[in-house]
C-alpha cells in the first residue's frame, strides 16, 4: 500500500479542520479519533472500516468498533471522507479531495477504479436545475473490467473446445 506522509501541508490542514469541527460541535478531541484520522490520511485508495481496523491493529493501536464507526461518521460529517456503497458491497470510504471523479465498478469481481472525465465535468458544470444549487455529483458506472472479460472469454473458449472435442469423439466412435 502506498502511504502519504502525515506531515504534509494538506494533511496538517485536514487535522486542523477536524480539530475545529470537533470544537464547533463541542466534542472531545480524543487520541483515538486522531489516530483514526492519521490512519485514514495514509490511504490513497478506497478503504473499508475492516481494512482500517486491521491497519490500526497492525500498528498496535486498538480501538473499539463503536469508536471506529462513530469517528468515521464524524469524518464524513466534517467533510474529510466520503462514503460509497457500490453494487450492494460493504461501504467503502475515500478522502474527500474536492476533485471530481467517477467510479467504474466491475459487477463480477467488485473492483473499483477511479476515472476522471473532463468532458463530463465540463458538461455537469453547465447544468442548471430548477430550485436547486448543485455543489457536486457522483457517477458510478457498472460493468465488467477487462480482467474479468478476458477470464470469461478464456472460459467460454475452453468450454467450446471441450464440447467440440466431445462431438468429434462421438462422431469417430459411432463409425
Amino acid at each position: 500500500m502506498v502511504r502519504i506522509p502525515h506531515d504534509t501541508n494538506a494533511n496538517s490542514a485536514v487535522v486542523k479542520h477536524f480539530t475545529a469541527f470537533l470544537e464547533s460541535k463541542q466534542l472531545r478531541k480524543t487520541p483515538e479519533r486522531f489516530a483514526i484520522l492519521r490512519r485514514v490520511l495514509m490511504f490513497t485508495r478506497h478503504f473499508t472500516i475492516e481494512t482500517l481496523r486491521q491497519d490500526l491493529e497492525q500498528e498496535a493501536y486498538h480501538v473499539s468498533r463503536a469508536t471506529l464507526y462513530n469517528t468515521i461518521d464524524l469524518l464524513i460529517e466534517a467533510g474529510v471522507i466520503v462514503r460509497h456503497v457500490f453494487n450492494g458491497q460493504q461501504p467503502q470510504y475515500e478522502r474527500a479531495t474536492g476533485l471530481t471523479h467517477n467510479h467504474l465498478v466491475c459487477t463480477h469481481c467488485g473492483k473499483v477504479k477511479e476515472v476522471r472525465d473532463d468532458g463530463l465535468i465540463a458538461f455537469m458544470n453547465t447544468r442548471k436545475y430548477n430550485a436547486f444549487n448543485a455543489d457536486r455529483y457522483s457517477l458510478t458506472v457498472y460493468g465488467m473490467c477487462s480482467t474479468c472479460a478476458r477470464k470469461i472469454k478464456r472460459q467460454a473458449a475452453a468450454q467450446a473446445s471441450k464440447q467440440n472435442n466431445q462431438v468429434k469423439q462421438h462422431n469417430t466412435s459411432g463409425k
